[in-house]
């Protein structure tokens, strides 16, 4: 298992995002969150190496803190935050997701592009929800089944690694019931997935031409093949709730 995590993280060092999605459609739930105030205090949680942090600070005029556990992660959002110019107005915090000291009702706009999964959905919007500043907005995307009837690689991959995914209607019925509403939603195009997954097919490569263990950088691709072969089953949903 260490050898496979070994892998995982090779594979995953210097990619320019770590999730599904690209700069148009940040753009787009931004715009679907509707109004912020002038310098928005803004939460990425789970940022990665901080694609978001930094169009939002760009976009917004306001202050991000991008929350990562990985210090690699977090090395890599200041490099990106120094190139765009916007330094003086992103700081970064090594924090877990489901225990971040950050004051309640100081947050007007709570950023997480492909990472809420990681402490699971509801929990996510229960333990988020305080952090909201009055008329503040929570965005995030979600993975989540398109099909009644996935195809059994499909269901046996996410089962694997997110065995409680919904569909739209789950999704929906849960926020309702976390007492949220939902704003807007988006579907993820293929274009997002192929913006994560080319690069990081590329790394593989690079690291099997290295001599990185195939049958490792195998299990460490099959999200891809599974992407290839079954993309129809199942997507990332974009949510702006308030």
């Amino acid at each position: 298992m260490t050898e496979l995590t070994d892998a995982f993280w090779l594979a995953h060092t210097g990619l320019p995002r770590e999730a599904p999605g690209s700069a148009e459609t940040t753009r787009l739930l931004l715009r679907l969150a509707g109004a912020l105030p002038d310098r928005p205090r803004i939460l990425d949680v789970g940022c990665g190496t901080g694609p978001a942090s930094v169009l939002l600070a760009q976009l917004t005029g306001g202050h991000v803190t991008a929350v990562d556990l990985r210090e690699q992660f977090l090395e890599a959002v200041h490099v990106r935050a120094r190139a765009a110019g916007v330094d003086d107005r992103i700081e970064t915090l090594a924090a877990s997701m489901d225990d971040l000291p950050v004051a309640a009702g100081s947050v007007d706009l709570l950023w997480a592009e492909g990472s809420a999964y990681l402490m699971g959905f509801d929990n996510a919007l229960a333990a988020w929800r305080p952090l909201l500043a009055p008329g503040g907005v929570l965005v995030l995307t979600e993975a989540q089944w398109l099909s009644a009837e996935p195809a059994p690689a499909a269901r046996a991959f996410w089962d694997e690694g997110y065995p409680a995914m919904r569909d739209t209607a789950g999704n929906v019925a849960a926020i309702q019931r976390a007492g949220w509403t939902v704003q807007a939603a988006y579907l993820l195009p293929d274009a997002d997935w192929d913006a994560y997954y080319g690069p990081l097919g590329d790394r593989i490569e690079q690291l099997r031409a290295e001599g990185v263990p195939g049958d490792l950088l195998d299990q460490v691709g099959e999200e891809i093949a599974i992407r290839r072969q079954h993309g129809g089953d199942y997507s990332y949903m974009g949510y702006v709730l308030r």
